[in-house]
């Protein structure tokens, strides 16, 4: 297996994907290294990268659907967290996009998404929060301008 492989259309090359099925079955990098005819070093720093570039994939495609998403909206700082809420419901209302949860899970996605942005209960760093078409709330920290 080529480590640079392009036959792959993930971000993953073959060996990485290899390692990660090992792992994933519950051997040990030693194990997976002997296996594989290689050292316990060499299948850490392939695993290491490979969910460095799973991380990476999962970031882009968070991005990706927070651009796609039909309600975008910036909570600015200084905004206390429990009046988002209201303003998802508004922009989703707007938008004919029904939403199956509670001003309580908004506010909980908010701490667990963003807890470097909340101080007690305001926000101190822009937020980001769109609704997906599918009423998905996606929660991250605004880009600095």
């Amino acid at each position: 297996m080529d480590e640079g492989s392009d036959a792959s259309p993930s971000h993953l090359t073959d060996r990485q994907v290899v390692v990660l099925r090992l792992r994933r079955k519950g051997m040990s990098q030693q194990e997976v290294a002997e296996l594989l005819g290689t050292t316990r070093s060499n299948v850490s720093i392939l695993e290491k990268r490979a969910l460095q570039n799973v991380s990476r994939a999962r970031a882009t495609l968070k991005e990706w659907t927070m651009i796609q998403a039909p309600v975008s909206l910036t909570v600015p700082a200084g905004t206390d967290v429990f009046e988002v809420p209201a303003l998802v419901f508004l922009e989703a209302d707007k938008a004919e996009i029904k939403l199956d949860i509670s001003s309580v899970d908004i506010v909980v996605q908010i701490k667990n998404k963003a807890p470097e942005a909340l101080k007690k209960r305001v926000i101190h760093r822009n937020l980001e929060v769109a609704v997906t078409e599918d009423g998905l709330i996606l929660v991250q920290e605004a880009a600095p301008e």
